[in-house]
C-alpha cells in the first residue's frame, strides 16, 4: 500500500516516515502589546497552554517571579524543558478540561496565563470561579494564511490529498471560511475542541486518540486499513 498523502495545517513542521506529509500551515502568530505591569508581581503558577505561548513569552520570563510552571501538551512540556524550564504540573489529558480536572485547587493563589487572544476562556474563567487570582495576557493573535488554504484546496481538487488534518480551531476556521463546498470528507482533528469546530461547519471527522500530531497520523493509517 502506498503511503497516504497527508496535508498537515499546524504551524510547526512535522515529519513522519509512515506518510507523505505536505506541510501547509493555515495560521501564523503575531505578538500583541500588553500591559507589562502584570509582570512585576509574584505568581504561584505560570501556565502555558501551547508551544506558541512559550515562544512569545520567552523575552519576559526573566522579569517574572513565579513558583511553579504548569503546561498543557507534550510538545509544550518538551519545548519548555529544551529551554531549561522545569515543568511542575502536566496533566495526562492535553486539553483545558484535562488540566482543570487534575489541577490542585488552592484558593487565593496567583496565576498568570499568557496565551492566544483567540484562546477559549474556559481555563481562566474556571480557575477564577474556583477562587484563584488569575491574570490572563492576550500575548499573541492568529492570522490566516490564505495562500496555503488555496494550495490545499487545489491539491484536494486534483485528487492529491488522502487526509487533511487540523490541530486547532483557528486552522479549521481559516479553511472553511475561505473554501466553497468540496467533494472531500477525510478530515482529522487533534482533539475534541478542534473536532467540534469542524462539525460546526457541517463536516464529520476522525479524532486522534491522544492530542498529538503522531497520534493523528496513526489514526489515518488505522482507518486506511479498515
Amino acid at each position: 500500500m502506498m503511503k497516504p498523502i497527508v496535508v498537515m495545517t499546524q504551524t510547526q513542521r512535522y515529519d513522519d516516515q509512515r506518510a507523505e506529509i505536505v506541510h501547509l500551515p493555515f495560521v501564523t502568530t503575531e505578538p500583541l502589546p500588553f500591559d507589562q505591569t502584570v509582570l512585576y508581581r509574584h505568581y504561584d503558577w505560570l501556565v502555558f497552554t501551547s508551544k506558541n505561548a512559550v515562544t512569545h513569552f520567552q523575552p519576559y520570563l526573566k522579569m517574572l517571579d513565579f513558583n511553579g510552571l504548569a503546561v498543557i501538551g507534550a510538545k509544550t512540556k518538551a519545548f519548555c524543558e529544551s529551554q531549561g524550564l522545569q515543568v511542575d504540573f502536566y496533566p495526562a489529558d492535553y486539553s483545558q478540561e484535562g488540566f482543570l480536572d487534575a489541577f490542585p485547587t488552592r484558593q487565593g493563589q496567583h496565576i498568570l496565563i499568557p496565551s492566544s487572544q483567540r484562546a477559549r476562556p474556559l481555563l481562566h474563567e474556571t480557575l477564577q470561579a474556583r477562587g484563584f487570582d488569575v491574570k490572563k495576557i492576550d500575548l499573541y493573535t492568529s492570522r490566516f494564511l490564505i495562500e496555503n488554504v488555496k494550495r490545499a484546496k487545489a491539491r484536494i481538487e486534483q485528487g492529491q490529498v488522502d487526509a487533511l488534518t487540523f490541530a486547532s480551531a483557528s486552522a479549521v476556521k481559516a479553511f472553511f471560511d475561505n473554501v466553497a463546498s468540496l467533494n472531500f470528507d477525510t478530515y482529522y482533528a487533534i482533539g475534541q475542541q478542534t473536532a467540534h469546530q469542524i462539525q460546526y461547519y457541517g463536516y464529520s471527522c476522525s479524532i486522534a486518540d491522544v492530542q498529538t500530531l503522531e497520534a493523528m497520523v496513526t489514526k489515518i493509517l488505522e482507518e486506511r486499513v479498515q
